[in-house]
């Protein structure tokens, strides 16, 4: 009974900020108290005899419970989150959750949580996610995130740096997926999808070359029909064609343009380089979508 009483009375305590780790990770006030209400079911069941930091214990079982959320919506990709509301009003979630926020914590709340980050979120994989969001909004060491997600120091800061990178350049890929560069390839592949030589004609420069295909003509001719199962996408922030199969990248599919005119096609296929670009799916409406 006493040590369910120190349970309570931690948890209690930290509430807030379990609520605020929740909702960055999930997105959404209501999966956000499901998840910490997970969390105090398991944290119950659990010995607590050996817990020197009840705040990082309890941010490690909130973490655990909504990564295993996180990678249960991946399969259910239908049952997105959907359209953000305003983020609801939430105690300071600093590393220190007793502490005052400074000037530079509260700019970086306001500029890290917002729903804007949130749809760039929707954008990174569950481990990707996690470790961004714990590190740099929660401060929550590498060796702790390590411990979650099952990987090495090393590799829980790889992680956030990858989703560092995908967040500052959040502005720059909506521009990209805008640009005319984007128009010309979202127009090649719905020719080449319909099988329109002409419109694929009118893509092309005349010396236009794929592979080892030359020419605009054979290169026309090459891609008529053939790309249905391409899907537009940003590639390390480029608009690009990618295949993929059971949705991993098999191919990666780059233009370059000139005047207007696409004067090579490159693909690339090797798994090892595959793995180290950054794809972001784009829709008919230009929503990215990981």
């Amino acid at each position: 009974m006493v040590e369910q009483d120190w349970l309570s009375e931690r948890f209690a305590e930290h509430q807030g900020r379990l609520q605020a780790v929740a909702y960055r990770m999930l997105g959404s006030p209501s999966e956000a108290e499901d998840a910490v209400q997970e969390a105090w079911l398991r944290a119950g069941r659990a010995d607590t005899g050996q817990v020197e930091n009840p705040a990082g214990w309890l941010t490690t079982v909130v973490a655990r419970v909504c990564l295993n959320m996180l990678e249960a919506r991946r399969t259910r990709p239908e049952e997105s989150a959907g359209t953000l509301p305003p983020e609801p009003a939430a105690p300071h979630a600093g590393p220190h959750p007793t502490s005052q926020a400074g000037p530079e914590d509260e700019a970086l709340l306001a500029d890290s949580v917002g729903v804007a980050l949130m749809v760039v979120l929707d954008t990174l994989t569950p481990a990707e996610r996690l470790a961004f969001v714990l590190h740099d909004v929660f401060a929550v060491s590498f060796d702790e995130i390590g411990a979650i997600i099952d990987r090495s120091p090393a590799a829980a800061r790889q992680l956030a740096s990858r989703a560092r990178r995908r967040v500052r350049g959040a502005a720059g890929a909506s521009d990209a997926a805008r640009s005319a560069k984007r128009e010309i390839v979202a127009a090649f592949l719905a020719a080449s999808r319909s099988g329109d030589f002409a419109a694929l004609l009118e893509l092309l420069d005349p010396d236009a070359v794929a592979g080892d295909v030359r020419g605009a003509d054979a290169v026309a001719a090459f891609f008529a029909g053939r790309a249905q199962a391409a899907r537009l996408a940003l590639v390390d922030g480029v608009p690009a064609a990618v295949w993929s199969h059971r949705g991993r990248p098999k191919a990666v599919f780059t233009f370059d343009v000139s005047d207007g005119k696409i004067t090579r096609i490159a693909v690339d296929a090797a798994p090892d380089q595959l793995h180290d670009l950054d794809i972001v799916f784009l829709g008919a409406d230009d929503k990215e979508r990981r």
